[in-house]
């Protein structure tokens, strides 16, 4: 360890220390080991000359320590033509810094995008639910329990256990049939989700390229040409979120009349009466609230 210390004094006063420690091995006065050992520790006495990591000591040692079996391959990569064995080191050094700094930025912005994309579709589930009463509120019984009966049914798509339990009293119906109802609903029309489900797989994933590409620009300041690359995969991303929605938006989520005839075992003509009975008294409530 002493005669370590003492030829890493000897050569960290030279214009080329690393060169000096190089020639050393060569000639056989350093083992491989040795000469390895005086690398990092010659790097890590000056980590301030290199100015990487805002010079923070323990995060170049930590970078130090990751580098070390590339340091120990330059040892033999290295070719006496054109830089010395210091600016080698060097280059390297400097270049291996840049790409960690620049994975780590990647591994932020894809956090950052990943949580990001599902607060985003947290969002469009509770504007889905918004609707719904309170969960601590009691649904009083209703007038006319077939035609909430038929509502809920062709609203089946955004109905929750929840709002099951709460409203399968008020309109009469056993929650456990009312549960079946909704099962069998969701069976005939299973074709339809699955195909909703896949679009909003790919909706979630077009977002979440989105939120990244457009963390990638911010991060891209000083690479102009790799901006250009990045701006083109941001558009044909956004491109692709927007279509995607808009097919989402033109699906019909509610079963067709005679869908919820079979279920509730009545023909679709009564279905189709109490719909339009509905609708009408809807929209006279509506004319009502406007005059």
């Amino acid at each position: 360890m002493r005669k370590l210390a003492a030829i890493l004094s000897d050569t960290a006063v030279s214009s080329l220390p690393l060169n000096g420690l190089r020639d050393q091995y060569t000639q056989g006065l350093l083992t491989r080991k040795d000469f390895e050992e005086c690398i990092f520790r010659f790097l890590l006495k000056n980590y301030k000359q290199f100015n990487l990591f805002n010079r923070d000591h323990d995060e170049f040692v930590d970078y130090l320590c990751d580098l070390y079996p590339c340091l120990s391959r330059a040892i033999d990569t290295y070719k006496e033509t054109g830089s010395s064995f210091d600016a080698y080191i060097c280059s390297i050094v400097r270049s291996s810094a840049k790409v960690r700094q620049l994975r780590e930025a990647e591994h932020h912005i894809t956090e950052y995008a990943c949580w990001e994309a599902r607060a985003e579709e947290e969002l469009m589930m509770s504007e889905n639910v918004s609707a719904y009463l309170d969960a601590e509120e009691s649904l009083k019984p209703v007038s006319n329990p077939r035609q909430v009966l038929i509502l809920l049914l062709k609203s089946y798509f955004f109905v929750s256990d929840d709002f099951v339990v709460r409203v399968a009293p008020a309109i009469g119906v056993n929650i456990k049939n009312l549960t079946a109802m909704l099962d069998k609903l969701r069976e005939l029309c299973m074709g339809r989700n699955e195909k909703v489900h896949q679009l909003k797989e790919q909706l979630h994933i077009q977002y979440y390229r989105c939120v990244t590409y457009r963390k990638r620009l911010e991060a891209l300041s000083e690479y102009p040409s790799q901006r250009e690359l990045i701006r083109g995969y941001l558009e044909r991303a956004c491109s692709s979120y927007a279509n995607i929605k808009q097919r989402l938006a033109s699906i019909n989520l509610e079963p067709s009349n005679r869908q919820i005839a079979e279920v509730l075992g009545i023909p679709k003509g009564t279905v189709d009466s109490t719909l339009h009975a509905l609708k009408q008294k809807i929209k006279r409530i509506n004319d009502k609230a406007q005059d």
